[in-house]
């Protein structure tokens, strides 16, 4: 069943500036958590050279994906059941992967299962885009955030909006480099790391 979001609408124009001076111009792109899918459709039909390879833990994310998939060009290949946190996510290697609004609605052993797959399967060179609520130097950057941050852990107290410097530690372990901070709408961000 195909499902829509508010929030991936609002924020897809956003992001695709961002990845169309990011990302190579052919290639393969991972996406990690699609959820609903409207993101990586609506990206594959903008940026038609690049092939996308979708994916979820949620088996019925991957029906709704499905669903999207079907109004997207044929760059858009079959979703993937994907947990971060396996040591081996079956798609070999690719040129970039991106992942939105996945790590502060995990537990932090999902952050470092993502950035230890992305050193497994990331080429060099290659590029990571990652997108959503972050804090700098500790701190939130916006009181919204601030009250976000509490509602998740309250929900789940393994969640939490994450520190840049705490992803950019996990990713240099990987030999990937912090080279955009990028602000977005709603107080997000994109970081962009690469190798």
């Amino acid at each position: 069943m195909k499902v829509s979001w508010p929030a991936p609408e609002r924020n897809k124009a956003p992001i695709l500036d961002v990845l169309r001076r990011v990302l190579p111009a052919r290639g393969t792109v991972l996406e990690i958590a699609s959820g609903t899918g409207q993101h990586v459709a609506y990206f594959a039909r903008q940026l038609p050279l690049l092939r996308f390879v979708p994916s979820d833990i949620n088996l019925a994310n991957l029906e709704s994906i499905r669903a999207h998939r079907e109004e997207s060009g044929d760059n858009v290949l079959e979703p993937r059941e994907i947990d971060v946190r396996s040591s081996d996510w079956a798609v070999g290697k690719v040129e970039a992967i991106l992942c939105s609004n996945m790590i502060h609605i995990a537990p932090w052993s999902c952050a470092v299962g993502l950035l230890e797959g992305v050193g497994r399967n990331l080429t060099v060179p290659g590029v990571f885009v990652l997108y959503g609520p972050f804090k700098v130097g500790g701190h939130h950057t916006a009181s919204s955030n601030e009250e976000f941050d509490r509602d998740l852990r309250a929900r789940d107290d393994s969640w939490g909006v994450r520190d840049v410097e705490a992803v950019a530690e996990l990713a240099a372990a990987q030999g990937l480099v912090l080279d955009e901070r990028v602000e977005m709408p709603a107080n997000n961000m994109v970081l962009v790391f690469r190798r």
